[in-house]
């Protein structure tokens, strides 16, 4: 079976799942919960614009390192 299929989402089930979630928590609930949501996407966004900026800063190092390498080699050549 395919497993794309399994896992499909419409508009049924966050229906469905949005009435479980205020059955459970609530109506007063569901705003602390979202607010908690949004915070954590938020730090999951900067932790991997963080993460990114280090790997392209590392990749631009390596890529100086291998330019002045390869500059002091066709020196030595000449």
């Amino acid at each position: 079976m395919n497993t794309l299929l399994l896992f499909s989402f419409g508009g049924y089930e966050a229906i469905l799942i949005f009435f479980a979630i205020l059955l459970l928590f609530g109506g007063k609930k569901i705003p602390e919960l979202m607010r908690g949501l949004g915070k954590g996407i938020r730090e999951f966004n900067s932790a991997r614009a963080t993460i990114e900026g280090e790997i392209k800063e590392g990749m631009r190092d390596q890529d100086r390192k291998a330019a002045e390498a390869k500059d002091k080699k066709d020196e030595a050549s000449s």
